[in-house]
């Protein structure tokens, strides 16, 4: 294998690391998974939103750089994210706020 080969190669694997990385950073932000420090997911749409649009930045800028599969891949993440960017935004839309209110509940009638 060639220097220019190997530089590719390294290239591609680097690439891939950055979207998949990427990709977990916003998958984490949009709740999708458990934060391993604290044991829950957490929600933040506006993080997730960020991360997506900085896979779609990087898409851009590089344009016609991108091997079939390397632009397959984030073509691939960037749908996932976004429909589940709409599904969390559609979530939180649809929420209902809860009624703090107690109910009246009637106790029997204890004796002590």
């Amino acid at each position: 294998m060639s220097p220019d080969e190997r530089t590719q190669q390294k290239n591609t694997i680097l690439f891939s690391q950055l979207v998949i990385s990427l990709h977990s950073a916003a998958m984490h932000y949009l709740g999708k998974l458990v934060d391993p420090v604290h044991g829950q997911a957490e929600i933040n749409l506006d993080q997730a939103r960020v991360t997506i649009d900085t896979l779609d930045m990087l898409r851009y800028k590089a344009k016609g750089n991108l091997t079939n599969e390397e632009s397959r891949l984030l073509d691939q993440i960037l749908s996932d994210l976004k429909l589940n960017y709409v599904d969390e935004t559609t979530r939180k839309t649809d929420a209902k706020p809860v009624d703090s209110t107690p109910e009246q509940v009637d106790a029997p009638n204890a004796t002590l």
